[in-house]
């Protein structure tokens, strides 16, 4: 019997477990997937998951943009 643990040789899902789905970007903001990826990643060949991964970074900066904050919301009330 061998000692070696078994792992598969595919891409790791990116979860985090931080499931919360943003409400205007429609990606989930720990793993930054789309519900339809996260739903057919373990479906999905390896290119197809290469391809999300290399994506992530750039959907990173869509959740980061801000939206005026206080001073935004003040200055409508003008």
């Amino acid at each position: 019997m061998s000692s070696e643990v078994w792992t598969r040789n595919e891409i790791q899902s990116p979860c985090i477990k931080i499931c919360v789905i943003h409400p205007s970007e429609r990606l989930c903001t720990g793993c930054l997937r789309t519900i339809e990826e996260i739903s057919a990643w373990s479906r999905l060949p390896t290119e197809q998951r290469e391809k999300v991964i290399n994506e992530l970074p750039k959907r990173a900066l869509r959740l980061k943009k801000r939206r005026g904050g206080r001073a935004a919301r003040n200055s409508n009330l003008s």
